[in-house]
Parts: C-alpha cells; structure tokens; sequence
C-alpha cells in the first residue's frame, strides 16, 4: 500500500469497480426508458464524492444529486459537467452561483421562488425542479393552489426553466407497502395539477428501483444501493440482484503489551483482565467515527474476531488479541481478512442504527484510498490537500 499522501496508520478503501458493478446491475434491470440519478450527496455517503462520481457516470447513470450547492460545486471542481440535482434547500441569495455552475435546484415553496425572483436577474438560465410532498412531511409544495401559482410564476420568468418534478418515499425499504401505495397515489395525483409536464419525472430512491421499478418514471436516485449496501435488513432478500459493498475501513496494530489478570484498560477503567492477556493499541478512534458505542464489539486481525476492551478514546481503542502479534499487522474495521467478514450492516446493527450512517459517519480525517482493478488509483487526504 502506498502511504505517500498520508502518515497513519488508518485508511478507508473504496472498491470504484464494485460502484461501477452496482450501478451497470441497476441500469440493467430498470426498464430501458428510465435513467440513473446517482446520489453523491455527504461527500457520497463517506465514500468519496468526485471518484464515485465520475464512476457512476461511466457504469451508466445520466444525473447526480446532492444536499447542498457547495457539494455540487466541489464536484464541478473535480471536473464534472454532468447534470447536478440539490435534492436539498437552498438559499435564494445563492441562486446566481448555482446558474453560473449550470446546477439545478429544488423548488419547494411558493415563498421560496418569490424569494429567488427578487434576487436573480441574471440571463444565464436557472434549471429547477419542483418538490411535491406526499406524506414524507419534509421540503415540498402540498397544496394544488400554491403548485400552481408557482408554474404560473416559472412561466412568466423566461430565465427559469422546470426541468422536472419529484417526491420522496418515506416507506419504500419497508415490508408493509400500504403507506408507499399511499403517497405513489398522491404523487400520481398531483401530477394531474401540472398540465405541461417537465421532462424528468422522479419519485424512487434505491429501494423503490429495486421492489417497484414499474412506478419508477423515467429517473431512480440511485443512493445507497450503489454503495452495495441493502436499504433496509427487511427487504434485503427481495433485491433483484446481489449486491457488492464497497467500502472496507482498516487500520494496523502501532503498540502491543502484555498485562495481568485484575489490570483495567481504557477510561473510566470499564475493562477488567479476567487473566493475563495480550492487549493492542489501534490508532482509531471516536474522532474518527468508531465511536464509544463500539466497546466490546469485534474486528478482524490476523483472520480472527478480536474483542474492543474498554472505552474507545478519541484517536485510539484497545483489542483483546488471540496471542503475541507483531505492530504493524493488519486491524480490519469494516471489511474481509481470511474469508471472515465484517460488513457495514453489521456495525450498523451493533450501534442500532443504519447503514447510511455508519460510512457517513467516518471523518473526513481518515484518507480514502481508491481501487480500480484491485490499483491504488487515487488516494484523497483532505488534511494535507490532496485530492
């Protein structure tokens, strides 16, 4: 492994080929007419947002999406031209960078485009796309007079253009359908309100791809299941394909000792030796996203499960090891040594949360280290600039 553009021992390495796998099996099995908006937003839920990007539009997918206007501009700086979607609210003051970008944005309310029409006068035309909420209670327009008003008010402005329109499933990664049939209604609904209709008709992320691709329209955002991680554990077995986690975290012993039964380790001295044991020292820490939680939960050294022993400090945590092992050797977080795997689920579910939040979670300080063909392509560091 080439550690030229960092100086520790952690590292998070993102498999491009597996996103690039993940998002050809998707294009593949949607309907031929329907399009791929891959969802790159959070730094591309923590796994680096230019490089996944950039593969996502090789593997197929013709738009991306992000939260905010500064993540789209990060990717326009990275060398994208590609159509960029804010899923996300944005301030009306901002309206002028996003045209200059030729990045689209979100209508979500009435106020809003009010707001937007006092504060852009420029030629340069602002892309939009309107936000209808069917019961996810989020950003979006509700009321059939105010949807209105604001067609009427796109109409009249010749330097917006609508180029589509959207909702959000608050349900579609769960068993019981009932309140996802219930907003694809609604949405089928508001869609009669427009009578001149944009070209992009989009209303499903991963899961409604995967379960619904006949309700779909013409565009799925293409979220999590690109990342080769399952929407949800109840729906995991109805995944039309399998698919391949990218992300594995990893790290290497740095210090190793021997200690006494009835010694205590860590803070607040939770760990007791319950015999005389070897106990390594692994440069991560809560800092970097593996947070206090994790205590007494497993990762991978020399192919064997070995136990997190008292509480995970900042930069560091302890492990319980089998036996005498050398610094330097290996310490998998998330990821596969020896046939031996611990996924992103898993660690999800040690800290009763989900997926998305696991990789979203782990900092920017820890370097990405990107893989093409099992290569280092790429490795990002963002504390020492080097993208």
């Amino acid at each position: 492994m080439d550690s030229t553009h960092f100086y520790r021992d952690t590292w998070v390495e993102v498999d491009l080929d597996r996103i690039f796998e993940n998002v050809k099996n998707m294009k593949g099995f949607l309907p031929e007419q329907v399009d791929i908006m891959a969802v790159v937003k959070a730094n591309a839920y923590g796994h680096g947002d230019v490089e996944v990007a950039k593969t996502a539009l090789e593997a197929g997918a013709t738009y991306l999406a992000v939260a905010f206007i500064d993540e789209a501009i990060s990717l326009r700086h990275g060398g994208i031209d590609a159509p960029i979607l804010v899923l996300g609210a944005s301030r009306p003051t901002d309206v002028a960078i996003a045209a200059e970008h030729n990045i689209s944005l979100t209508i979500y309310s009435e106020e809003w485009l009010e707001e937007v029409l006092e504060n852009y006068q420029g030629i340069t035309p602002l892309t939009l796309h309107l936000k209808l909420d069917t019961g996810m209670g989020r950003l979006g327009v509700k009321e059939k007079g105010e949807l209105q008003t604001i067609l009427k008010k796109v109409e009249q402005n010749p330097q917006l253009q609508l180029d589509g329109v959207f909702t959000h499933f608050a349900t579609a990664d769960e068993i019981d359908t009932s309140y996802f049939e219930q907003q694809f209604q609604t949405f089928q609904e508001m869609l009669e309100w427009i009578p001149n209709k944009p070209k992009l008709i989009h209303c499903g992320n991963s899961a409604t791809g995967y379960r619904f691709p006949e309700k779909v329209f013409n565009v799925v955002r293409l979220g999590i299941g690109m990342y080769g991680m399952t929407p949800s554990p109840e729906i995991k077995d109805q995944l039309p394909y399998e698919l391949e986690q990218a992300f594995s975290f990893h790290s290497k012993l740095v210090h190793i000792k021997r200690i006494s039964k009835g010694e205590k380790v860590s803070y607040g001295a939770t760990f007791t030796a319950d015999e005389d044991m070897w106990v390594g020292t692994v440069p991560v820490g809560y800092a970097d996203g593996w947070i206090r939680k994790l205590q007494n939960t497993n990762v991978l050294i020399d192919g064997e499960l070995c136990q997190i022993i008292g509480r995970v400090c900042m930069d560091q945590f302890m492990v319980r090891l089998p036996n005498k092992l050398p610094v330097g050797t290996k310490v998998t977080l998330i990821g596969e040594q020896n046939n031996k795997f611990i996924s992103v689920d898993d660690v999800a579910s040690a800290l009763e949360t989900i997926n998305y939040e696991v990789t979203c979670t782990i900092s920017f300080r820890v370097p990405r280290i990107f893989l093409r063909n099992k290569r280092i392509i790429e490795v990002r560091n963002p504390l020492l600039r080097h993208y």
